[in-house]
């Protein structure tokens, strides 16, 4: 257990030194480790693979719930939007990240954990064709697993996803 803390700990540092803004931020120093990011991480990120964004309030603020922020979202859930955009080849749009007004949990969107997407046909085909359907949320919401534990909801007018990890990336 010694080994693995100060692998983390020299992990962290050369995270730092080699790749500022990739958000070296733990909250964990256990297997179950989570990594932040900041907002501008994660934007890079999504430009890479082509992934957008838009908030009905036209910002970032994560205090604001009227805007989409991705300000401490977990690497893990943006590496699994990138992964899905590239399996699906789909148009991926984000209409909500880790900014306030969501449903509290553990599992949340200010723990960093859910993203919410604009339906749109090719991504709700992609979904309900490849991923395994587990029955509705305690809201009415249908949901699908993929292989990886990620899970897919159905919420009417947008899906929201739960990362658990990174989906394969």
């Amino acid at each position: 257990m010694k080994l693995r803390s100060v692998l983390t700990a020299l992990a962290l540092v050369l995270g730092a030194l080699f790749a500022p803004g990739f958000g070296a931020l733990s909250t964990a120093t256990d297997a179950h480790a989570v990594t932040k990011i900041s907002h501008s991480t994660a934007t890079s990120m999504f430009r890479e693979v082509g992934i957008t964004w838009s908030s009905s309030g036209n910002c970032s603020d994560r205090y604001n719930s009227t805007c989409t922020s991705f300000e401490q979202l977990n690497l893990a859930s943006a590496q699994g939007a990138q992964t899905l955009k590239r399996a699906s080849g789909c148009a991926l749009n984000i209409t909500g990240g880790t900014e306030t007004g969501h449903a509290s949990g553990t599992y949340s969107h200010w723990n960093g954990y859910k993203l919410d997407y604009s339906k749109y046909t090719c991504i709700g085909t992609y979904i309900k064709n490849t991923f395994t359907y587990i029955g509705v949320r305690g809201d009415g919401a249908p949901q699908w697993k993929s292989g990886s534990g990620n899970i897919y909801a159905d919420e009417g007018n947008h899906w929201d996803v739960t990362y658990y990890n990174c989906g394969g990336c």
